[in-house]
């Protein structure tokens, strides 16, 4: 059970990390959620958006983070 505690703040401080980047990336104008594959389908009463590239960007970013991680514990 202290390895699961020891989990759970690990990913508890990735996500507060996170949520401070995302908080300035609106300040640095960083193109988050308006890269060139991020869709928006603007109809007559609807907007549908789909942030492919944008996803596709982090979840690289979380995958290289969470491999060196990884790599560092063995």
């Amino acid at each position: 059970m202290v390895e699961l505690g020891k989990f759970l703040l690990l990913v508890g401080a990735v996500i507060i990390i996170l949520g401070v980047v995302l908080l300035f990336t609106g300040k640095l104008n960083l193109p988050l959620g308006r890269l060139p594959g991020d869709f928006v389908y603007r109809g007559k009463n609807t907007v549908v958006y789909f942030p492919l590239a944008t996803s596709l960007l982090l979840s690289a970013i979380l995958s290289l983070i969470f491999w060196l991680i990884g790599r560092s514990r063995h």
